[in-house]
């Protein structure tokens, strides 16, 4: 038997709206992710338009 791979890869898909932070653009991450998605934690984010204001 082999050990099990404890570096599994993750995948969350999150449809969000564009939030305004000051004059910055941001995406705020859920906080249900927040234990998963520790600073310092290195993702790989793709964006794909969905829909324009």
């Amino acid at each position: 038997m082999t050990p099990a791979n404890t570096n599994q890869l993750k995948k969350f898909a999150i449809t969000k709206k564009i939030a305004k932070h000051g004059s910055q653009a941001i995406i705020v991450v859920p906080r249900i992710l927040e234990h998963e998605l520790k600073p310092g934690t290195i993702v790989q984010l793709n964006i794909e338009v969905l829909g324009e204001k």
